[in-house]
């Protein structure tokens, strides 16, 4: 039996064959993740959670402990949502890149040298970037002319 967990907001297909291994299970768990702390239910707790610690303060006399506790609870969020986002940013940064070197080798006329332009040192991306904007001065002179 072939499992798969369907997203239809990011038409994210994961297949039991995708999520063997450490890297496809951390993947699935990594995607799960992502949809689930980005939901609307996801900010309610965070804002429940922080109600009910507020509430909690004068009971504990808004003690060190008290803060020590909210402050340690965001802290090991906030540690495991990095790793959490950098993953998903990257994929997300991957899949981009290639649908744009895809469209590139696809369309006449295109610079394939553009493709893999992540790989370029600042200085090339730089010089790159005044080319451009070189060539668009230029497009913009062209259309006053023409009009």
């Amino acid at each position: 039996m072939n499992a798969t967990v369907h997203d239809s907001a990011s038409n994210d297909i994961l297949t039991e064959q995708s999520c063997r291994g450490f890297r496809g299970k951390f993947r699935f768990c990594a995607h799960w993740m992502a949809q689930a702390v980005g939901s609307p239910w996801a900010f309610v707790l965070a804002v429940l959670t922080i109600v009910v610690w507020a509430a909690v303060g004068p009971l504990f006399h808004y003690s060190d402990t008290w803060q020590l506790v909210i402050n340690t609870g965001t802290t090991i969020v906030t540690f495991l949502m990095v790793f959490l986002i950098q993953n998903t940013q990257n994929r997300d940064t991957k899949a981009l890149h290639l649908k744009l070197d895809e469209l590139l080798r696809g369309v006449k006329g295109a610079r394939t040298s553009l493709v893999n332009l992540e790989n370029l040192s600042d200085e090339e991306l730089d010089a790159l970037q005044k080319e451009f904007e070189q060539l668009n001065r230029r497009v913009r002179r062209s259309d006053k002319v023409n009009e």
